[in-house]
């Protein structure tokens, strides 16, 4: 079976500095590939400045790839026209992480939800707010709220109305790109529960960028792990929660919260911050933060190697360290 969604050797650059001889290059995604299958919920995480967001805007083309392949339900989205774009836009939709600025306020919640309608010629004028109220119902929100401006609700309200709006052009698949980090935790729960109902009543197909790895586990099929613009370990949520191969994986993994305090678990704590992506490390990026790095890892970049069906590890020592070595 053909993937829903297949990324191939994506690459984004930034051109940074001022004046013609101090421009340098940000590669912000380095040859970054994966698949995603319909109805799956594809958990992307990684910390900030890894290139999670970059990758979901060069799917969408809200930013222009610079090189690699995209291919949505047998389209390729970085040789579509305009026109073939604006049709296949209606079948992606996004969810962005702040549900205060991604919001007009100036507008009313009803405008925002049916401009899709209008771009799109889903519907005629007279079935708008019939539309949207069902929407509004469907994401848990009171339709006598649709006049309402977006300052007169919370922010987990505000959230909701996000989803409602990339939900109303009726989208097979949904980028939520950290839809839930600046929610309160309780109603963080009602976003997840939300997306996971939304899955199985519209068979939506949905990846999620979150750095919160207790969510991702909760609420995806498979996960793939970020560490400066690349892939560093992709698999089954289960196989990664369990049997993680990459050391920057298991680091995070290390750092969630357990929510009994007389359960210990050992740290794996990483030294510095996220190298620079206008001068990453030579060989594997990791490296300099990395606690089991030999004199390899400085020359050599590491290519992904199936450890298991399905679960592939970008890593040098990936055998000696699932070995206990």
């Amino acid at each position: 079976m053909e993937p829903f969604l297949c990324v191939t050797n994506l690459r984004k650059d930034y051109l940074v500095g001022h004046g013609l001889w101090q421009k340098k290059v940000l590669r912000a995604v380095n040859d970054v590939s994966f698949t995603i299958n319909r109805g799956e919920i594809v958990g992307l995480v990684g910390e900030s400045g890894s290139g999670k967001t970059t990758v979901g805007r060069s799917i969408l083309r809200l930013v222009e790839p610079t090189s690699g392949e995209i291919t949505f339900d047998g389209h390729n989205l970085l040789t579509a026209t305009p026109r073939e774009l604006r049709a296949l836009r209606r079948q992606m939709q996004i969810v962005f992480q702040d549900p205060f600025a991604s919001l007009n306020p100036r507008q009313r919640v009803f405008d925002q939800i049916t401009a899709g309608f209008a771009i799109h010629n889903l519907y005629p004028r007279r079935e708008w707010r019939q539309r949207a109220q069902e929407i509004f119902e469907l994401v848990g929100l009171r339709p006598d709220h649709l006049d309402r401006f977006p300052h007169e609700f919370s922010g987990g309200q505000r959230q909701r109305i996000g989803i409602a709006r990339a939900l109303a052009v009726r989208p097979d698949f949904i980028i939520a790109d950290e839809a839930v980090s600046a929610l309160d935790v309780s109603i963080q729960a009602q976003v997840v529960n939300l997306l996971l109902d939304l899955r199985e009543q519209l068979n939506l197909t949905i990846l999620f960028i979150s750095h919160d790895l207790g969510l991702v586990e909760f609420l995806c099929d498979r996960v793939l792990v970020m560490y400066l613009g690349r892939i560093v370990e992709s698999g089954t949520a289960r196989e990664i929660y369990a049997k993680a191969g990459h050391p920057y994986t298991q680091a995070l993994l290390s750092a969630i919260p357990l929510p009994d305090p007389a359960h210990k678990t050992e740290r794996l704590i990483l030294q510095g911050d996220i190298p620079s992506p206008i001068s990453p490390p030579s060989g594997c990026s990791f490296h300099t933060r990395c606690p089991y790095a030999i004199e390899a890892c400085k020359a050599t970049m590491p290519s992904p190697q199936l450890i298991e069906a399905g679960h592939g590890v970008s890593c040098l020592r990936q055998a000696e360290l699932r070995a206990g070595l």
